[in-house]
């Protein structure tokens, strides 16, 4: 089977490569042309463990292609995918102007039936417009050529989508024809031997399940950093909460941990995207509108630990920050509490030494987009020790594995100053206290 996928950021690029991977003729599509000839060179455009080893392997056995025209490829291929962005408008919802236009660009040149499949993350009801956009196109050219629409949300978490792709716990399929369940199973088949499940189901309810997906996710963080600002008010400690509630059944343990609020390219956007939704349809998700609330306070958490310490005297104080990505393995900043927490240091005349193993120039870019005004005033140092030099407190923003165990006796002599404030809730309290550190995490 030949496939061809439409955009080659995050979701496309992994996409493609591991279907590629199980022997999938593909070609991966982009009108930035830049990105096409760096990703034929094996430049690749974005960090994922695991992914710049797999597309170099592919290329070389001529099962992943790049171009820049999908007229290049429709005659050939029997499923396209749609993987372009989906930006927030102003009022929060999805901008579909990418979407629509794979559309009309398929209906302007299909010369036989394809199957185009949503793997953008799209309101319910996108569906009915792309194929609304394909028949219009058609018409135009007098033209009664069989098409189908399907959507196939992505579940990939950064940092570990490769696994999560060749492995997945499920793969969720709209469709509206037996032609395209059809083809979506024949596409999936190589997949079938690691035992996950294929959901087919209607494709308002495959759009929907995305985003509900991603709200559920959303909530249960900011559920429990609001706990976390709770214990800290009561003298309880959320670590050991977090182990009590767990381990009931109907809970579980995951996505329980205290932090300093979600970021990224999915969270943020798609709980926007699912309230405005609503919003158009005569709804109030009061639930979502908390969680988007309590998130957007967390990320401040730790500049207000840094204020309880410093009070009014922040001007000329250097801080050292651990982490710039929204998590770890990943060098995605969007959304980043990192960049919240930066802003509001500079705006209180801090210094700032900052290290990230794989953000910083995805970070320097972040903060040109969104003109922060650096001023000289941040420092991009070498490693993690570089950047505690003369600090007088310590952030921990992104839990990376390498920032886990440091040698805290030169941590505390290269500092000027004691404060370590845990974002994370990765160190031991008692043994930084052994070290004469004066530590603080979030509800601890």
């Amino acid at each position: 089977m030949n496939i061809a996928i439409v955009g080659t950021g995050y979701v496309g690029l992994v996409s493609g490569t591991c279907f590629a991977e199980m022997g999938i003729d593909v070609t991966c599509i982009d009108i930035d042309s830049k990105k096409i000839q760096n990703l034929k060179k094996g430049i690749i455009p974005i960090y994922e463990p695991g992914l710049e080893d797999m597309i170099l392997r592919n290329v070389k056995a001529e099962r992943l292609h790049f171009t820049t025209k999908i007229t290049d490829v429709l005659d050939n291929v029997d499923v396209v995918f749609s993987a372009v962005g989906t930006p927030s408008g102003e009022d929060g919802s999805a901008d579909l102007k990418y979407v629509l236009e794979v559309a009309r660009s398929i209906g302007q040149h299909m010369k036989k039936y394809i199957l185009l499949v949503t793997k953008s993350t799209v309101p319910v009801g996108t569906a009915r417009l792309v194929r609304h956009t394909i028949q219009e196109e058609l018409d135009k050219r007098g033209l009664d050529i069989d098409f189908d629409v399907a959507s196939n949300p992505e579940f990939l978490k950064e940092g570990d989508a490769i696994k999560d792709f060749m492995s997945p716990d499920r793969v969720v399929v709209g469709v509206e024809s037996e032609k395209a369940k059809e083809m979506m199973t024949k596409l999936y088949r190589p997949f079938l031997l690691n035992n996950f499940r294929v959901i087919f189901m209607d494709i308002p309810s495959a759009e929907m399940t995305k985003y509900a997906a991603n709200a559920m996710l959303a909530t249960r963080i900011s559920f429990m950093n609001d706990i976390a600002n709770l214990c800290d008010l009561l003298g309880a400690d959320v670590n050991m909460v977090r182990k009590g509630i767990g381990t009931d059944a109907r809970i579980g343990s995951k996505f329980l941990y205290a932090g300093i609020g979600y970021g990224g390219s999915c969270f943020p956007k798609d709980v926007k995207a699912l309230i405005q939704t609503a919003e158009q349809n005569g709804y109030d998700l009061k639930v979502l509108k908390a969680v988007e609330e309590v998130n957007e306070n967390q990320k401040r958490i730790l500049f207000s630990k840094l204020l309880k310490h410093f009070g009014n005297a922040m001007e000329g104080k250097t801080i050292a920050v651990w982490g710039l990505s929204f998590k770890p393995n990943t060098d995605d900043v969007r959304e980043a509490p990192s960049l919240v927490l930066i802003k509001k240091l500079l705006k209180a005349g801090c210094k700032i030494r900052v290290f990230d193993p794989v953000a910083m120039p995805e970070a320097q870019k972040a903060f040109e987009r969104l003109g922060f005004k650096v001023d000289g005033n941040i420092y991009f140092a070498n490693d993690i020790y570089d950047a505690v030099l003369d600090a007088d407190a310590l952030m921990l923003v992104t839990e990376w594995k390498e920032f886990r165990m440091p040698s805290w006796g030169v941590v505390r002599k290269s500092m000027k100053g004691n404060i370590i404030l845990d974002g994370r809730n990765i160190y031991d309290s008692t043994e930084l206290m052994d070290y004469g550190f004066n530590y603080d995490c979030i509800g601890g």
